[in-house]
């Protein structure tokens, strides 16, 4: 296989246009198989293939930056960066990264799993080359669906103003996760839709050079006529007046076009844009027909899942409630609220990859009678966390967030992993932090967060969830005791309630009946169970989020002056690696033994 012999992206240079198409079809058909073994990001990387061979074709990685945006697009990248043998191990324990990771390879210089904001390092790395009097191009590559960012606008509009050398590139597939939402979005739809457009566009641009030279002016006339009938054609009339060159559209999977476009912008001073047509899921049916996300991410909503629940509460609320409305940053199937969107079109909100609009958002369809659902994945949430707190808190409104992959996410590694969010939303004055433990309960909770009158939060991990019976279902903001004991008591958040058991059964053994609590709301905690705690020799909290300032250190802290000794289990404030989610509780001492490892240490 060609690819077998590809170790550096020097090694692309000597190839010629029948070896290079082999290799694109060697590369498609390795990713296909390694998605389908291990999950991941399927139509997005199939379509950048022969975009990441032009590039490496024509700049000199790493020396000249490649900066992706998303990281969700690299697995092109590392199969052409030396990485080919390890690819088999993607998105394992110990194997390769599903983004980029600067632990494997110095042809990844930033790990960029969210969007929006390639543009800001490449105006960062610019402007340091140009301090040092260096001669290397940045090169930003991003998907039409991240121009919906605010960062995106700020990192044109400082590109644009300082002058920087940068090659932006912008892929164009005509989707972020799911249909790009916005103005220039349309403005692209009708270029690609258009062929005749673009064509009318190139005739009357060599019309105007056909003009007989008149005077010392018809140069600047003829410049200015080509510069006219440019403004005529969007997306040139958006970039062009921020200062960046504009250049395209290309086909994205003709490799000699894109070199050629390639290296012409490379030779321009200042920023320039590249805009490449691609089609996400190429080359392989299922994902090209995928009407949705073109197979984003394989996993996909599982039945009997968190988000299954959310999904089935979410519609039967909207049924009952008509002001219920649900907003999304692009991913309304992931999160649960495309089949909402689908059964109340005019209620659903898809904001584009743009976080902290879709809080401000919620917070003004609040003030005006709405009850906003916002449905984000935990770790994007923190991007609008100031939002959260000053634009909805502060005017205490209404507005459910539904953080979906809260907690350790495994797989997706360090930048998906959701463990700031009780940290941070506890600390939100007026703040209701609900955290399921079972399928039902996640139901019953939107219900009871509904009835509130400020915001609250509803967060639930990536994991299974179980099913129970009405009688194992909480009610309001009480927590529920589910065994009773004597000495020792334990406190398990959401799904982390089934460690706090499986300590518990192993205790027996020791002769150790163990109080269990499952807190349901961990914001405000409800002093019942503060005081049930407090009556015993030992309380141990676990949580699958941050230790430090979580909800264990809550609980400890209200425990006061009880005479208990007391130890939160939680994640350190690190960044995790990708791996396993059961292998990686087990390792920091969350799961069952580790539970009960803890309270033993603080019975001897």
């Amino acid at each position: 296989m060609t690819l077998d012999h590809i170790t550096s992206p020097a090694d692309l240079r000597s190839l010629d246009r029948s070896q290079l198409d082999a290799l694109c079809a060697e590369i498609r058909q390795l990713i296909v198989d390694t998605v389908n073994a291990n999950g991941g990001h399927l139509g997005s990387n199939l379509g950048a293939v022969e975009l990441t061979v032009a590039l490496h074709r024509v700049f000199d990685s790493p020396r000249d930056p490649i900066l992706w945006d998303t990281g969700h697009q690299t697995y092109p990248h590392k199969l052409l960066t030396g990485r080919t043998p390890e690819f088999a191990g993607l998105r394992q324990t110990g194997g390769l990264s599903g983004y980029p990771s600067q632990n494997e390879s110095d042809h990844d210089w930033i790990e960029n799993s969210h969007a929006s904001t390639v543009l800001s390092y490449a105006h960062g790395l610019a402007t340091a080359f140009e301090s040092a009097g260096q001669d290397r191009r940045v090169v930003a590559v991003l998907g039409d669906g991240s121009l919906t960012g605010g960062m995106a606008f700020e990192g044109l509009n400082n590109l644009g103003h300082s002058g920087s050398n940068c090659t932006i590139v912008l892929n164009d597939n005509g989707r972020s996760y799911a249909p790009t939402v916005g103005k220039l979005s349309e403005s692209l739809v009708k270029i690609r839709s258009n062929p005749v457009y673009m064509d009318r566009q190139r005739k009357m641009e060599a019309l105007a050079e056909k003009v007989p030279v008149v005077g010392k002016l018809a140069p600047l006339g003829i410049r200015s006529s080509k510069a006219a009938i440019r403004e005529a054609f969007q997306p040139q009339a958006f970039f062009e007046p921020l200062g960046i060159r504009y250049m395209g559209p290309y086909d994205g999977h003709d490799i000699a076009e894109l070199e050629t476009a390639l290296a012409n912008a490379a030779e321009f001073d200042g920023p320039v844009l590249v805009h490449v047509m691609t089609q996400k899921g190429r080359g392989y049916a299922p994902a090209e027909n995928d009407p949705i996300k073109n197979m984003h991410d394989m996993g996909g909503i599982k039945p009997g899942s968190y988000t299954a629940a959310f999904t089935e509460a979410l519609i039967k609320l909207g049924e009952s409630h008509p002001d219920v409305v649900a907003i999304t940053a692009a991913m309304p199937d992931s999160t649960g609220v495309l089949q909402f969107g689908e059964r109340f079109p005019d209620r659903c909100f898809d904001v584009g990859i743009a976080e902290q609009h879709a809080v401000t958002s919620a917070a003004g369809m609040a003030m005006g009678g709405l009850r906003p659902v916002v449905a984000l994945y935990s770790t994007f949430l923190t991007r609008a966390i100031d939002q959260v707190n000053l634009d909805v808190a502060l005017h205490g409104q209404p507005v459910i967030f539904c953080l979906d992959r809260a907690g350790i996410t495994g797989s997706d590694g360090a930048s998906h992993n959701g463990v700031l969010d009780m940290v941070l939303l506890s600390k939100v004055p007026g703040m209701t932090i609900f955290a399921p433990s079972s399928y039902e309960e996640l139901g019953q909770m939107l219900i009871d967060a509904y009835e509130l009158d400020g915001p609250s939060a509803i967060r639930w991990s990536k994991t299974a969830a179980p099913s129970v019976t009405d009688d194992h279902v909480g009610r309001g903001l009480r927590a529920r005791k589910v065994r009773n004991g004597s000495r020792v008591c334990l406190i398990g958040v959401g799904n982390l309630l089934a460690s706090a058991e499986a300590a518990a059964d192993l205790l027996v053994a020791d002769g150790v009946d163990a109080t269990v609590w499952d807190p349901r709301v961990v914001a405000p905690l409800d002093e019942a169970m503060i005081a049930d705690a407090a009556r015993h020799d030992v309380v141990v909290t676990v949580e699958d989020g941050l230790r430090a300032g979580g909800i264990g250190s809550s609980i400890i802290d209200a425990l006061g002056a009880a005479s208990c000794r007391a130890a939160a289990i939680g994640v350190p404030t690190e960044f995790l690696d990708h791996g396993d989610v059961g292998e990686i509780h087990a390792r920091l001492g969350m799961d069952g033994p580790g539970v009960a490892a803890t309270v033993r240490s603080l019975l001897d």
